[in-house]
């Protein structure tokens, strides 16, 4: 069985907050903490009952991510999950589609919701209210929290804390989260009724890792802020496509950095090691995806130039296949076809990101680590296609980490 210091001795903590969530609010055995390495972990306040440590092992992403084939509405793609439809798109709704990262397809989608009434709110990630530099759980009723919502968070979050006390309410909502946020509550859902009755609608956006909060002063020391108090306003992006890393200080000045230099060269040095070993970075267990929908040379170089903001959207279930089509039609966004050999182009390091798995999985116990439980992801057969020379290098690389005291954060 997997326990808290289990899962975080091994470096598997996503920092979704799914342990702490299913806590009772009134005595909880589990809150969530910003750790010293900068990351959302649980930290217990004492023993959970029985009941949840048996949620805990049987649903925390960090520990599984495991498909229930049965449970499939879509043929499986061995890259891309459980897919129905890929098309390109962004919001018509112009001011959304500038503010938000990738053409505000996903934001588009939870305007709609809201206004056609179909859910009572929306449970995703923002900024946090006590600091501009920290990401909070955000509740939006209406398009203005959307808006405000919209944009990359490239830091930690934990958008199922407070699951347990959004499912004991009567309304329903659309939960937003990263691919493993999203496994963690579609598996809560295979021994919690209430999951489906309160969420009719999961989305999710494509992810590439969480960067540590250092991974976020490492960033705005290379803008030149000397002291981050001073920051009223940041954004990880957004405001155009990609956008800026952009700070705002309290004399009004605004530094800027690339995406290419902001997310490539800084934040991507500051991943949690679960990250390293994660199979899904493109959110199979949702009902719609998005994500970037990179324009690129002949070579496959992606550009990443300032242009009008598109987004890929995936969809995963009959439902969500529905409901884009429904916002297609009503006008709330524009698609144009694509595929996905396209994808693999657009989205080359989620293309091969299963590749590697395996041999970091074989790293990993090498060196005696308890490794998660991986099923029905088709991993053998990308670690094939990926080659052995590769693999042999990724598991190298792995063992090399493990062996010199590499931090599973």
């Amino acid at each position: 069985m997997f326990d808290i210091d289990t899962i975080k001795a091994n470096g598997l903590c996503a920092g979704c907050g799914l342990c702490a969530g299913i806590s009772d609010p009134n005595d909880p055995a589990i809150v969530m903490e910003n750790s010293l390495e900068g990351f959302r972990r649980p930290v217990l306040q004492h023993e959970p009952s029985e009941d949840q440590k048996r949620r805990i092992d049987q649903a925390c992403p960090g520990a599984n991510i495991r498909h229930d084939k049965t449970a499939h509405e879509a043929e499986y793609h061995e890259i891309w999950g459980p897919l129905i439809k890929v098309r390109l798109g962004w919001s018509t709704d112009v001011a959304l589609r500038q503010n938000a990262s990738s053409g505000g397809g996903l934001s588009a989608v939870l305007k709609y919701l809201l206004e056609t009434r179909q859910i009572d709110y929306v449970v995703q990630t923002s900024v946090s209210e006590s600091s501009p530099i920290r990401n909070a759980l955000k509740i939006s009723t209406g398009r203005e929290d959307v808006f405000q919502s919209a944009g990359s968070r490239y830091a930690p979050s934990s958008p199922l804390e407070d699951i347990g006390k959004r499912l004991d309410g009567s309304e329903r909502f659309a939960f937003v989260g990263k691919p493993c946020d999203v496994a963690g509550l579609r598996q809560l859902a295979r021994h919690d009724p209430r999951v489906n009755e309160r969420v009719p609608y999961m989305i999710a956006f494509m992810c590439a890792g969480v960067p540590s909060y250092r991974g976020t002063s490492a960033l705005l020391g290379a803008l030149g802020v000397e002291d981050e108090t001073d920051v009223v306003a940041f954004r990880y992006r957004g405001d155009g496509w990609p956008g800026y890393a952009t700070a705002e200080l309290s004399d009004g000045r605004k530094l800027k950095m690339d995406y290419d230099s902001s997310w490539g060269g800084i934040l991507n040095k500051h991943l949690q090691f679960r990250c390293k070993i994660c199979p899904d970075g493109i959110g199979e267990f949702a009902d719609i995806v998005c994500a970037d929908g990179w324009h690129s040379d002949e070579s496959g170089k992606a550009h990443f130039e300032e242009r009008p903001g598109r987004s890929l959207i995936l969809t995963r279930t009959a439902k969500g296949e529905r409901l884009i089509n429904t916002l297609v039609d009503a006008g709330a966004i524009e698609t144009e076809p694509t595929t996905t050999e396209a994808m693999k182009v657009m989205q080359p390091y989620q293309a091969q990101r299963k590749g590697f798995v395996w041999s970091r999985l074989f790293a990993m116990m090498a060196l005696g680590k308890r490794t998660p439980r991986f099923r029905n992801l088709e991993l053998a057969r990308n670690s094939r296609r990926f080659g052995l020379a590769r693999s042999f290098k990724s598991m190298a690389g792995m063992v090399v980490r493990l062996a010199r005291g590499g931090q599973l954060n």
